[in-house]
């Protein structure tokens, strides 16, 4: 069965965006870039939420932006090649390789699971993780730690109440002082936590 996973950047204190909107402190260095590059390769199909839909739009011409090195171009036309769904209640349609999401998260979730495939089911964007994680459905979180503290923003975790055991699986440091975590979900989400 295909794993749901969750990979993103994060500050030291657990925050994806800053308190001014600002995710500018996890652009990603050349080593930490040709990682995500490679860990895309493993997706076989991106669910995001509509601001990450509309943020990522810009590598859908970005081939033609002469600026962009070797390792850029190809992360396009890997981003470019795989299938999105984008959940929105306000986006009348899609551009590229994507289409609207016909059902509920947890729907979706259901219909790629079944489909054949080892390739994983990659989640992004921190409102559509959140609803993720809150129902059960992420099987590994991916965490870029990124040395430095934001001070509030937009929270990796959200305050859910509830308890999800994790196994560390992997982890990696890179130059640039990011740490990789991955962790898989054990066990399922508990009752309220004290």
């Amino acid at each position: 069965m295909r794993r749901v996973t969750c990979s993103m950047g994060v500050s030291l204190d657990g925050y994806i965006v800053g308190p001014d909107g600002d995710f500018g402190w996890a652009a990603p260095g050349d080593e930490v870039f040709r990682f995500v590059t490679d860990e895309i390769r493993k997706v076989g199909v991106h669910l995001l939420g509509r601001r990450l839909y509309e943020t990522m739009l810009y590598w859908e011409t970005a081939d033609q932006d002469p600026s962009l090195d070797d390792s850029m171009l190809e992360w396009a036309a890997l981003w470019n090649a795989l299938p999105k769904v984008v959940f929105s209640t306000t986006l009348p349609a899609v551009q590229g390789n994507a289409r609207l999401a016909s059902g509920s998260l947890a729907e979706e979730i259901e219909r790629l699971r079944a489909e054949p495939g080892e390739d994983d089911i990659a989640i992004g964007g921190p409102t559509l993780a959140a609803e993720a994680a809150a129902s059960g459905l992420i099987d590994e979180y991916r965490i870029r730690v990124h040395p430095v503290l934001v001070g509030g923003g937009i929270p990796f975790f959200p305050r859910s109440g509830r308890r999800v055991d994790l196994e560390l699986v992997e982890t990696r440091t890179f130059g640039s002082r990011v740490v990789w975590l991955r962790y898989r979900v054990t066990g399922p989400l508990d009752s309220q936590v004290a």
